[in-house]
Order: C-alpha cells, then structure tokens, then sequence
C-alpha cells in the first residue's frame, strides 16, 4: 500500500531529502564565505589562545565585539538543525542528539579552520572554532526538541486516526454472501 501526504515513511524520506540538500548548499555557502582568498594590506598573527581575538575586539570598543561573535555564532548556526534534519530520526535521546550535533559542527569548524592555512588573508582563529560550535548547540537546544516533539505528535496522530479508521471497518457492516441459485 503506498503512503500520500506527509505521513509516515514518505514523509521521513522527504525530510531527510530536504536536510541532505539545505545542508549540502549551506556548506557550500560557508566554504564560500571562510576559504576564499582575501586581498588585505596586512594579516593579523594566528589566534590560539581562547578568547584572545575577543578580549581584543573588546578593546576596539563594545560594538566590533558584537559584531565578531554574531557572526562567530551565526555562521554555523544552520548546521545545529540541519545535522539532525538530514539524519532523520525522531526517537532519539535528545542528549545523544545535542553531543552528536555539536561534536560533528566543531569537527566541520576545525576542518574549515585548518583548511584557512593555506589560504592567503584568511587567519586560523581558535575563538572562530568555539563561537562555531556554541552557535551549532544553540540552535539545535532552541528548535531541534520542540521540532522533534511536533513531527512525533503528528505521527502519532496519524497512527490513532488509522487505527480508529481501521476498527470501524472491522464494526462496520457484515460482509454479505452472493445468493446462488439452486441448480436443477
């Protein structure tokens, strides 16, 4: 029997489908974005110390700090939801969920920072890889459970209201017998 609407295993796949290709085209955008070559008058020195970069925005005044770690945060933010979006499970522990997520974004954050080695005006920042990942478990801990909670509430509701369909069909009318006629 096949499946229409966003019901069941259908709507798995669906989902699945539109977090492989809204992750794929995200990442696409963030390579983009970190590993083109910049033409700068100077470079700043590599940043391996934590909050360093950020102590000396700071310094530069309250507003270059905010913008640094909305941008720190926002770059990979996407990936907190699109991470699990694309894996598709519903009955997951949502504290496996979150340390999954957030071990694959600071993964995806420290290959973009190493590949940034090689490319000319862009600095490997050790505080770009935590603002990254805090970004990653933000958005998962904000939308992912409350999505999550919703597509099981629908299934469910689905499945309740097959099940309810199912047993009027069984209370339903008593199956009739075509008469046959007596042979002579």
């Amino acid at each position: 029997m096949q499946r229409h609407g966003w019901g069941g295993e259908s709507a798995a796949i669906r989902i699945r489908a539109a977090g492989g290709v809204l992750l794929v085209a995200h990442l696409a955008l963030v390579a983009w974005i970190t590993l083109r070559p910049l033409d700068v008058p100077w470079q700043p020195p590599t940043n391996l110390r934590p909050f360093a970069g950020l102590r000396a925005d700071l310094a530069l005044g309250w507003q270059e700090a905010a913008r640094r770690i909305a941008e720190g945060l926002a770059l990979l933010a996407p990936l907190g939801v699109l991470l699990p979006m694309a894996g598709g499970r519903l009955d997951v522990s949502p504290l496996v969920s979150l340390v999954r997520t957030v071990m694959a974004g600071a993964m995806i954050s420290l290959g973009i920072e190493l590949l940034q080695t090689g490319v000319p005006g862009q600095v490997v920042d050790v505080d770009s890889l935590l603002l990254n990942t805090v970004g990653v478990a933000v958005a998962h801990v904000t939308v992912v459970p409350a999505l999550r909670s919703r597509l099981r509430r629908r299934g469910d509701d689905r499945r309740r209201r097959a099940a309810i369909r199912t047993d009027e069909a069984a209370q339903g009318r008593t199956p009739t017998i075509p008469r046959v006629g007596i042979a002579p």
